[in-house]
């Protein structure tokens, strides 16, 4: 009787735990947080002093005893206490924003890079578990945004997916409610940012932060040629003088500094096409490539991979959204989440 009580009112959660953002849906309600991956840490007292957008608003501006920092790289748990607080820290945001004052310990389906390892495995569930959670699931990212996407993946045809997020890039084939044959590389949003970073030290002797040189890729990053071209002004310190200079750059400096990522990515995507068995190969010439995650947006990237692999090519809609949009369609389909968990089940 009590169980049942307790189910009417718990909301189970989906989560895409990313390197740059993490996202929370809830049963129900849909997409409720999507906050930056960062905590602001103060290492004199060992307390968290702000998750999420407040956070990220203190990189770079911090007096030595506070630490800003991202939890994750590559999508993998790479600190795992402040991981831990920092889920927790979105459970409670959950619980204060819900209808219902009563909430009990949610279950959970959380994404996972492709080439996750066993203990990586367990430092998410155990994470999630210690922040509250009461069942963990974990799911490959690339088949949680493929369902997102609506892509038929329980049907025998080939789904070819590209999920661009912040730490990693997941190329997957996708058909009969599996994983094919995949490429999983660290070269995605937050790579490209590094390139610009590297392109104005070098060229302009000029040293940008990495929130600035995020802010250029969003304003007039693009993989291809534009019809207008687009202007900006970096700014950062002179490196010779150690003042502040500002300098106008346009896009074609942009195209310059990413074209290598660019091109490492295009080179995987082929890659993987290559050990693509033939009559999927098929399936994917005839419906197309998506491409989901953040890094869908960089403009003109639908028309690079095109011209690259001569298949056609499209952007999700929603690609932030994509990954905790499907798991939060796995809540409501468990016969499907039994077919493609990489973890089963567990219980406190």
């Amino acid at each position: 009787m009590f169980k049942n009580l307790f189910d009417k009112f718990r909301k189970d959660l989906a989560i895409d735990l990313g390197t740059a953002n993490t996202l929370v849906y809830v049963q129900g309600r849909g997409v409720v947080i999507n906050e930056p991956s960062v905590v602001a840490v103060n290492t004199r007292t060992e307390q968290i002093l702000s998750v999420g957008s407040e956070a990220k608003d203190m990189l770079g501006k911090t007096p030595p005893h506070i630490i800003t920092t991202r939890p994750l790289v590559a999508g993998i748990i790479s600190d795992f206490e402040v991981t831990e607080k920092m889920m927790h820290y979105f459970f409670e945001k959950v619980r204060e924003t819900g209808r219902s004052g009563f909430f009990t310990r949610p279950r959970v389906v959380i994404g996972a890079p492709l080439d996750i390892t066993e203990v990586e495995k367990k430092a998410i569930n155990d994470a999630a578990l210690n922040a509250g959670a009461k069942e963990v699931w974990i799911v490959e990212e690339a088949m949680a945004s493929a369902i997102g996407s609506r892509m038929p993946v329980r049907e025998p045809v080939g789904n070819f997916i590209v999920e661009m997020g912040g730490g990693t890039c997941e190329i997957a084939v996708i058909s009969l409610g599996g994983i094919v044959t995949f490429k999983s590389i660290q070269i995605a949003g937050d790579e490209l940012n590094r390139n610009i970073i590297s392109y104005a030290r070098d060229n302009f002797n000029l040293l940008l932060g990495e929130k600035q040189a995020e802010e250029i890729k969003i304003k007039i990053g693009s993989a291809v040629e534009m019809k207008d071209q687009m202007q900006f002004p970096m700014r950062g310190r002179d490196l010779i003088s150690g003042l502040p200079r500002e300098i106008m750059i346009n896009d074609t400096h942009v195209r310059q500094a990413i074209s290598r990522s660019l091109k490492t990515i295009i080179d995987n995507i082929k890659e993987t096409l290559e050990v693509t068995p033939p009559e999927l190969v098929a399936d994917i010439h005839e419906r197309g490539i998506l491409i989901s995650g953040g890094g869908a947006l960089l403009r003109g990237l639908d028309r690079l991979i095109a011209r690259a692999t001569e298949i056609p090519v499209r952007v999700a809609d929603d690609p932030l959204t994509s990954v905790v949009r499907g798991a939060g369609i796995l809540l409501d389909e468990p016969n499907l989440l039994k077919e493609i968990v990489v973890k089963p089940q567990e219980k406190n």
